[in-house]
């Protein structure tokens, strides 16, 4: 039995999670899990070196020209961007691009992270020409749980987006989620694992690759809303 440490970005923690106890209890090895943002990931790999990380293709392909990854990788899938309100309050329209920028137009406040969600968010209402109007209604937070903590603490109509599989995952806080954003502006991020190439626990890191490729973590993450 090993001591295996995986660094993961956030959007994949819910689903993860299960698929990480499914591998414990298969193997016998420990999997300690930190998740983080992409930019805290690139950070957090200078240091003491994780045996796998698991974030956008990008980000490992950066990962592996510094040296730091190496190996191949596993596709672990990919999570759209929804739309959540606090639990009781009326729910915004966002079926349409028109629904949904009338909606933001006339929420009190819109809620969003820096991570890869907010990179798009940012894009998208520019796109939408809604920009300005956002601006000085806009919160952002480093990592998806304080959006969740936000809205769910909301006063007033507060909008937030995040990664599906975070939101859905936020109903215990008591979050709805709206649904996702309408499919010719959705964004899917897609997510990949690899191992480091300073990692302490090397063959049971390649068991955990082995183990995502299986048709039984593969259901584990389509359940939980990744797209495989």
């Amino acid at each position: 039995m090993a001591q295996l440490e995986l660094l993961s970005a956030g959007a994949v923690k819910p689903s993860l999670a299960r698929v990480i106890d499914a591998f414990q209890q298969k193997t016998g090895h420990k999997v300690n899990a930190t998740f983080a943002t992409a930019p805290e990931i690139r950070k957090r790999i200078g240091g003491a070196a994780p045996d796998v990380v698991i974030a956008p293709p990008q980000l490992l392909d950066d990962l592996v020209k510094a040296g730091k990854a190496a190996g191949e990788r596993v596709m672990v899938g990919r999570i759209g961007v929804g739309v959540m309100v606090r639990e009781g309050v009326p729910l915004p329209k966002i079926a349409t691009v028109d629904e949904l920028r009338q909606s933001l137009l006339e929420a009190d406040s819109v809620v969003y992270n820096h991570a890869s969600t907010g990179i798009y968010l940012e894009t998208l209402f520019a796109r939408l020409g809604i920009a300005a109007q956002l601006k000085t209604k806009t919160t952002r937070y480093p990592d998806a749980a304080a959006v969740l903590d936000h809205v769910s603490r909301g006063k007033t109509r507060e909008i937030g987006f995040g990664a599906t599989t975070v939101i859905v995952e936020g109903k215990s806080k008591g979050l709805v989620f709206v649904g996702p954003l309408p499919a010719e502006i959705q964004n899917y991020t897609t997510y990949a694992a690899m191992t480091t190439a300073d990692g302490a626990a090397a063959n049971a890191a390649r068991e955990f690759l082995d183990y995502l490729a299986t048709d039984v973590a593969k259901a584990i993450l389509a359940e939980t809303g990744i797209q495989t």
